[in-house]
């Protein structure tokens, strides 16, 4: 079976504490190991808000997660987040190399480098 890449962003509930948020996010993270995923990068976004109301809630606590797997690793992850209430959305996409390529660059801090470096030249001039 071939290994794809994927990223998935979840929302969960604001009436959560932090340590509620925690046990959640480790919680679809174990999932993932038991159905053979690698975890690449982990991303906690924080409590934001929403552009609409959700559930009648206008903020939530954004999380990503970007994973490889085979087979129906997305089906198990997809079925946890629907079985659990203190999720309010989420979205998988599967990654294509450029994608991939543009995360390991925005990780490594390249994206802000860039930026800076055109902000400097542009005040030099």
């Amino acid at each position: 079976m071939e290994v794809r890449n994927y990223e998935t962003v979840f929302l969960l509930t604001p009436v959560l504490n932090e340590s509620q948020v925690q046990e959640t996010i480790e919680k679809f993270s174990q999932v993932l190991k038991e159905n053979g995923a690698d975890i690449i990068n982990t991303e906690n976004w924080g409590l934001k808000k929403l552009a609409y109301p959700i559930q009648k809630k206008s903020t939530g606590y954004y999380h990503l997660v970007e994973f490889a797997g085979s087979g129906n690793i997305v089906d198990q992850l997809e079925l946890a987040f629907r079985r659990d209430e203190r999720v309010i959305r989420f979205l998988t996409t599967v990654l294509d190399k450029h994608a991939v390529a543009y995360n390991e660059r925005r990780r490594n801090g390249e994206m802000n480098q860039q930026k800076a470096q055109k902000q400097s030249e542009a005040v030099a001039q």
